[in-house]
């Protein structure tokens, strides 16, 4: 075995343990888990990270966001520290690996070094992000996006979900805001994070990690459709549907993401994700519809064109059938590249080591995306069973999950100074 890390504890089997365990907290029949950001279910998994550092004496801090922050002293404390970490809330039928496996990896680094002794230059951080799915509140990475300065913090803390509830006053309910400034994560010296692909190409290629070098851009929309409602027995004539008006802009979605096309070749990504019909009855022609679009794609001007796609043929269809419809941007995440220099360092662990890499982009919002923007950082993939994600069925081998640590370990060391007795 070579790499920074060689001479320590490194352990594929208790990481494999810990993501059983953290697992049980929010379990589905078929495998999944439900641990929604600041949700019981949430709270709990957070209690149980909580005594896994504090039980290799880590200090741990919370912010007003609810980011934990656990530290490890360095030999040098006017260096800025080097962070590792992830999430742990989940969709509501999320897998057991989305986030949590940079968590808990980042929490592997840090038991074996305190049961090795040993010691790093810089002070280390473990840092689960409160909210990062986006699920219960939108937009996502709200613990990350605040704390990098990108989104108000008292916006998030009243920002509320489908049943009115309050961020700030869900994140007290389960016991987690802290007093703490989120600010202070924007002194960063460098952050990593592993995470699974959520897409298929690494195992189709059968490669061990992928090194990603940039985030696509991301546009999301939400959609208005108001028309009139109308008797289910009324003739058809005249009718002001809401829902049919919308169905050919859902189907549009897809149809414009395939026909954006970069210089590379590379199609864009659409998706309708949330879909709201009122009244919502047996008997009644809708006459409100609302839909959000989530749009991706790796060339700035395709995404742009996809946006303005979306609303040219809204205008057609409000004008076809006599409805109102409104495209409004909701949230955009521009172009992000990751620190060159820290992926170099993951593609050489990846070479000590043994494992076959590549470099890859992400089309996923991470909160290594918002730190991004501030900090150096580098995200580090490994692959997932048929790259599916944010379902039940999601899985990695624990093969996969050791050597993304081993690569995760090897480059926060090397950028932290593991030190050499």
């Amino acid at each position: 075995m070579s790499g920074a890390a060689s001479n320590l504890p490194l352990s594929g089997e208790r990481l494999w343990s810990s993501l059983m365990e953290m697992a049980r907290i929010g379990a589905l029949p078929n495998g999944g888990c439900d641990r929604q950001a600041l949700t019981d279910e949430d709270g709990e998994a957070r209690h149980l990270l909580r005594r896994w550092g504090e039980a290799i004496g880590l200090a741990l801090s919370v912010d007003r966001l609810g980011n934990m922050v656990f530290r490890r002293e360095g030999r040098d404390p006017s260096r800025p520290p080097v962070a590792v970490g992830s999430h742990l809330d989940t969709q509501p039928t999320g897998g057991r690996f989305d986030g949590v496996l940079g968590v808990l990896a980042g929490l592997e680094i840090m038991r074996a070094l305190h049961e090795a002794g040993a010691e790093t230059e810089a002070p280390l951080l473990l840092v689960n992000w409160t909210n990062e799915e986006g699920a219960r509140f939108a937009p996502p990475m709200m613990g990350s996006g605040a704390a990098m300065g990108i989104l108000p913090e008292a916006e998030i803390l009243a920002k509320t979900d489908g049943s009115g509830a309050v961020f700030g006053d869900e994140l007290r309910r389960i016991g987690w805001q802290g007093e703490a400034d989120p600010a202070a994560l924007r002194d960063l010296g460098a952050y990593l994070e592993l995470h699974i692909e959520q897409g298929p190409v690494l195992e189709d290629e059968g490669l061990d990690v992928g090194i990603v070098t940039h985030a696509l851009a991301q546009s999301w929309f939400e959609v208005a459709v108001e028309g009139a409602e109308a008797h289910g027995g009324s003739r058809m004539a005249g009718r002001r549907d809401a829902l049919v008006a919308a169905a050919p802009l859902v189907a549009a979605v897809e149809e414009i993401a395939l026909a954006a096309r970069g210089a590379d070749g590379e199609v864009g990504r659409g998706t309708v994700g949330q879909l709201d019909v009122h009244p919502g009855s047996r008997n009644v022609a809708p006459g409100r519809v609302r839909f959000s679009v989530d749009t991706r794609h790796g060339d700035p001007e395709q995404l742009e064109w996809m946006g303005r796609e979306l609303a040219s043929r809204a205008a057609a269809v409000a004008a076809e059938r006599k409805v109102s419809i409104e495209v409004a941007p909701f949230w955009h995440s521009p172009p992000t590249p990751f620190d060159t220099v820290l992926a170099q360092r993951a593609r050489d662990a990846a070479t000590a080591r043994g494992l076959r890499s590549r470099d890859i982009p992400t089309g996923i919002g991470h909160d290594a995306v918002y730190v991004a923007r501030r900090v150096p950082s580098v995200m580090v993939f490994t692959p997932c069973h048929g790259g599916i994600s944010h379902n039940e069925a999601e899985s990695i081998t624990p093969e996969w999950a050791t050597a993304g640590l081993l690569v995760l370990a090897d480059a926060v060391l090397a950028t932290a100074g593991l030190v050499r007795e």
